[in-house]
């Protein structure tokens, strides 16, 4: 199994006490670093791939706000340090070649730990900690670089991705599922909200419901996906969802991301020869991160 990531994530620094700290992805890397796995450097994204989501005024005015030292703020929680923007592209790269890797057939499954996230990153918009849509590229590379007909994007961070039900809500071979805490950041993810071509499927889960509430939940989701027949799916794979996680309050257990982990891949078996991408997004407690990166990349070994 392949797995990317790259030491300039930990140069996108935030201020002391941001939830988003380069320690998140140290704990991951500690948590695999028992794991035979084929382990790759995430390259820096081509511009033109950044550009099958984003503008070019918006990508200008990330470069623009960039400081030569201390932070910026894009918004409320989206800081920029001097190392975030090369740290973006490694999480954007990083996807891009777990796709072309994957499709190459050089790796069934492939984890990429980069960070900032990306699921929040709207068409022009940073926010949420977010400034690219990396997993959202990452499906525009398969399906127009690779020509691919259909991929699915399944997001089970506890927050909504906005961003990525933006990034696609027009695009009829981009099937987007996510379960989240509702009511909660960012607002978005009402299961009414569907896709310009109802290829969208929302699953708002109430604070305290827990494992058995998101099984319920994912279930028939993933029936639906089976039935869109995606060639390749990939995973926003947030683990803020855990009982212990300070922002939020679903009350998932490790356990919990194994078995939808397991899930996925096992419809991945019969839809798409196994080929799953999963991409960190968020999780701040880092020993439940830690214990639930590994149970996840051990799920996607295993299957």
């Amino acid at each position: 199994m392949l797995y990317l990531t790259h030491a300039e994530c930990l140069e996108h620094r935030e201020p002391d006490g941001h939830p988003e700290q380069a320690a998140r992805l140290l704990a991951v890397e500690r948590a695999l670093a028992g794991m035979a796995l084929d382990r790759r450097e995430a390259p820096l994204a081509a511009r033109d791939d950044v550009l099958r989501c984003h503008p070019e005024g918006y990508i200008a005015r990330v470069e623009r706000a960039m400081p030569a030292a201390g932070w910026a703020m894009l918004d409320g929680d989206t800081y920029l340090a001097p190392g975030s923007l090369r740290a973006a592209l490694r999480a954007v790269g990083g996807v891009c070649a777990a796709v072309d890797a994957v499709l190459a057939d050089e790796a069934r499954r492939a984890f990429v730990a980069c960070r900032p996230p990306g699921h929040h990153a709207e068409t022009a918009r940073a926010m949420g900690f977010c400034l690219f849509g990396s997993v959202a590229i990452g499906a525009k590379r398969a399906l127009d670089h690779h020509g691919l007909s259909r991929v699915a994007v399944l997001d089970f961070d506890v927050h909504h991705g906005n961003g990525t039900q933006d990034l696609l809500w027009d695009e009829p071979r981009a099937m987007f599922v996510s379960s989240h805490q509702m009511p909660l950041y960012p607002g978005s993810g009402l299961a009414s909200e569907v896709g310009a071509h109802g290829q969208i499927l929302n699953l708002p889960l109430r604070s305290g419901s827990g494992g058995g509430a998101m099984r319920a939940a994912w279930q028939p989701a993933l029936d639906r996906v089976a039935a869109f027949r995606p060639d390749l799916i990939l995973i926003s794979a947030g683990f803020d969802a855990h009982a212990d996680d300070p922002l939020a309050g679903l009350e998932w257990e490790t356990q919990d991301f194994a078995w939808l982990t397991g899930a996925i891949c096992k419809l991945a078996d019969t839809c798409c020869g196994g080929r799953v991408v999963s991409v960190l997004e968020g999780g701040y407690d880092l020993p439940a991160l830690a214990a639930s990166v590994a149970a996840h990349v051990d799920k996607l070994r295993e299957e």
